[in-house]
């Protein structure tokens, strides 16, 4: 009777481990449908994150958009960096995006570079996962996948125009979406301090409402 136990434990068990893996395959994740880059474009700040491995901007995250003449999207994004494990800098960073497939415009790979001769380049995907362009934002790119098609790693960051914050009813559709990306539980926040020497006094300014 123990062993017929077992063996339905183990059934119940795969059933759901197959469950799971199915509605976390990347290419299930819906993004922004009709997204428009021109309406994303400005400035936005990291406000939560899910790191990828190895190294990765820690705070202070922000990320200026913006659209050229030829539709171009492109991106100049800050942060700050541990560096050998003690060597706090400020990190530059630079972006161009592309759309591989136009009827889906929240797809996008994106090639970045490092403004310093220690910060890497490469290139990720960028997938808008949702935004309503005016509060709020997340991002997400898997740079592993599985065979089965679930992502072996991957990152994310959620955005906020604010850089105090966003409200609760903001936060609840972030957690919601975090879900669907199978990424619930795994997001740190973003501090984002006054007192950081990556920033201009006008981003300091921004920060404690004063002009």
């Amino acid at each position: 009777m123990e062993y017929y136990k077992f063996v339905l434990l183990v059934v119940f068990l795969s059933y759901i481990e197959r469950c799971w893996s199915s509605s976390c395959v990347v290419d299930s994740f819906t993004v922004k449908q009709d997204f428009d880059q021109k309406k994303y474009a400005g400035k936005w700040y990291a406000q939560q994150k899910k790191d990828p491995e190895g190294l990765f901007l820690q705070d202070n995250i922000s990320a200026e958009y913006t659209v050229e003449e030829d539709g171009t999207m492109t991106a100049s994004s800050k942060g700050r960096v541990t560096l050998f494990g003690f060597w706090v800098v400020c990190a530059d960073m630079a972006a161009q995006y592309t759309v591989p497939d136009p009827s889906t415009p929240g797809k996008m790979f994106m090639n970045y570079q490092g403004l310093a001769s220690y910060l890497s380049s490469g290139g990720d995907n960028y997938w808008v996962i949702d935004t309503d362009y005016d509060n709020y934002a997340i991002t997400y790119a898997c740079r592993i996948l599985k065979d089965d098609g679930t992502c072996d790693d991957g990152y994310a960051l959620v955005f906020s125009r604010n850089p105090r914050g966003l409200p609760p009813a903001i936060q609840r559709i972030v957690r919601q979406k975090q879900e669907e990306i199978c990424m619930a539980g795994q997001f740190k926040p973003v501090l984002q301090s006054v007192f950081n020497l990556c920033y201009s006094a006008d981003r300091i300014n921004n920060l404690i409402g004063t002009r």
